[in-house]
């Protein structure tokens, strides 16, 4: 077998060819893009009353305190001046970078950003940039300080959006790439580009992970179960037992309907359901409906009735058991604190303990998010929903990834559009985009009367003519947060526990909102913190606790086992009035509603 003599004539023809399926892929682009959904202004960034805020309290502070501006001014020209003639030097010499001061940023790793003079001289032009224009948005006066938060957000923003890894002609890498490949890289990375835009409307959202690698069921979701109760708003997964006897309370988990419950059941290394299992426990797990237009009427009410309250009984139905144990995951926490609140009016005692992971009560601080939380992005949520009944998955992850933009947005459109890479097949990020929607009366509700106006947590909140108060939550209470969380942050987590009377438990895991839970025995990745001491504030405490290396996940099983009586045989899937309906993980989490 003999392989074709590679020639500049070849190299040439080769580049040619892939030039040619550039201008047949631009014309798929162009026809993408005029295909785009009809765009509301209020989902697209903050209205222009908040740049004008800003530029007058630029002007006002050029006015008021001129020495001030121009010694930030003449700062910046004094260091980018420095660089250019230091850079004029090298280029003229021919020498690489001799010494590169600017700190480690994986944006920049490829080597030729600190030793090639040119793309030196573009990295730390832009670092140094992007630091006065920090410094300056940061000593703005005359700003509330809601107004300076988003202001320096969305400056963020725009400065990693302006970063010189993220265009062709200024990546060293993306230009090494397509010489060494002829151009094909480009073409690879322009076909990605297209699919992306044509699957999402004409809309840019990056894919995170191969979308073929994964199948819910199948290598992705696998402990083992059925369904044995649906109604419209979810359907119950009771897991088949592992062990011959299990605690005679059953374990109900309410995963955030803002994403699909499998993120607890990803791979059976990393599984907090089969890790339950394994322990002991009944299981049953939620997996919620994700809705279309026909659910725009449904609300916290119905979540709460239809969803909550339901699956409690069913569980207590199926198992005999006057009681259970609950655990609540971000917003389905929020919505567990309000059922609670609501339990404890009425009298209702099913719940015997209850888990928060990453859950906000009192939104007074509601960490990143909060930007999102003013009227302009709140009038233009409004006039989505009010238009179409719900908000679609696009939205909501597009927001969260831009709270993560340089690992979410950038770094993956390079390696995918300009290196020509296909997505790698990685769990959490298939998890991490396939999203659901979120009915349009509960996200009205949510957003204006527990995010912006904190109904729960001031006790003004009111559900089925009950006005709700947590204090009246004596319930024993476990709650993990995690530390460098950016949704929940674990201040406001703690704050909304000390609204509880009962007895507390608060856990503080290292590391962020999903990799903080998801951080099973054994690997030793990120530790926790813990601590007796009275909940008081969050710095006393966490001055005061004790760090523990590893998971936090049998510290709380240990606290759970307490509240979860003695062991009897393990249980059958569903009873006699709840027969097995279809295998685990159900259709609820694979369904794709009519939008």
């Amino acid at each position: 077998m003999t392989s074709e003599k590679v020639t500049p004539e070849s190299n040439m023809e080769t580049m040619n060819a892939n030039l040619q399926k550039i201008e047949g892929l631009t014309e798929r682009l162009v026809k993408a893009l005029a295909n785009q959904r009809e765009k509301n202004p209020g989902l697209e960034g903050p209205s222009q009353e908040l740049y004008l805020k800003a530029a007058s309290a630029y002007v006002a502070e050029m006015m008021q305190n001129p020495s001030k501006m121009i010694e930030q001014q003449v700062a910046f020209w004094g260091k980018s001046l420095k660089h250019w003639v230091a850079a004029q030097e090298s280029l003229a010499k021919g020498e690489l970078v001799p010494e590169d001061p600017t700190p480690a940023d994986k944006r920049f790793k490829n080597p030729m950003w600190s030793t090639h003079p040119y793309f030196n001289y573009l990295k730390q032009q832009y670092l140094m940039s992007s630091e006065a224009i920090e410094n300056t948005v940061a000593g703005l006066e005359g700003l509330e300080d809601k107004d300076r938060q988003r202001v320096s957000f969305f400056s963020r923003q725009i400065i990693d959006m302006l970063s010189p890894a993220n265009f062709l002609g200024s990546n060293p890498e993306a230009l090494e790439r397509a010489v060494e490949t002829n151009g094909q890289s480009l073409v690879d990375g322009l076909e990605n580009l297209v699919r992306d835009i044509e699957n999402n409307h004409g809309a840019l959202a990056v894919t995170l992970s191969d979308p073929d690698a994964f199948q819910v069921g199948d290598n992705i979701a696998t402990s083992k179960g059925a369904v044995v109760y649906q109604n419209r708003m979810f359907q119950l997964i009771q897991y088949s037992p592992t062990t011959d006897q299990v605690h005679k309370t059953p374990l109900v988990i309410f995963p955030p309907w803002i994403n699909k419950f499998y993120i607890l059941d990803l791979k059976p290394q990393n599984s907090l359901i089969k890790w339950a299992v394994e322990q002991g426990y009944t299981l049953f797990v939620v997996s919620w409906v994700n809705p279309d237009a026909t659910y725009a009427d449904v609300g916290i009410d119905t979540y709460i009735e239809e969803g909550f309250l339901t699956a409690i009984n069913e569980v207590k139905a199926i198992t005999g058991e006057k009681k259970v144990n609950v655990i609540g995951y971000c917003i389905a926490g929020t919505m567990l604190s309000a059922t609670l609140a609501y339990m404890a009016r009425t009298g209702d005692k099913s719940v015997k303990s209850a888990t928060f992971f990453t859950a906000l009560a009192d939104f007074t601080d509601a960490g990143e998010t909060e930007v999102f939380l003013e009227k302009d992005f709140l009038a233009g949520i409004d006039a989505e929903v009010a238009a179409k009944g719900y908000l679609h998955s696009f939205f909501i992850q597009r927001t969260f990834s831009y709270l993560r933009a340089n690992d979410l947005v950038y770094g993956p459109a390079i390696r995918s559009y300009m290196l020509g890479e296909a997505p790698p097949a990685f769990d959490l990020l298939y998890w991490n985009g396939d999203g659901t929607n979120l009915t349009g009366r509960l996200v009205s509700e949510y957003l204006h009367q527990l995010c912006v106006d904190n109904e729960l947590s001031k006790g003004r909140f009111k559900l089925k003519g009950e006005t709700l108060n947590l204090g009246d939550i004596k319930t024993p209470i476990c709650a993990v947060a995690c530390e460098t969380d950016h949704i929940a942050r674990w201040q406001s987590s703690f704050f909304g526990l000390n609204k509880f009377s009962g007895d507390k438990t608060f856990i503080l895991s290292e590391s962020g909102h999903i990799a903080g839970i998801v951080n099973p025995p054994g690997r030793d990745k990120y530790g926790h913190y813990t601590s007796d001491i009275p909940m008081q504030d969050p710095a006393s405490w966490k001055q005061g606790a004790e760090f523990y290396k590893g998971s936090w996940w049998p510290r709380w099983e240990k606290w759970l086992a307490g509240y979860s009586g003695k062991m009897i045989p393990a249980r059958e899937l569903g009873d006699s009035d709840h027969p097995v309906i279809e295998p685990a993980p159900g259709s609820y989490v694979t369904a794709k509603p009519n939008v």
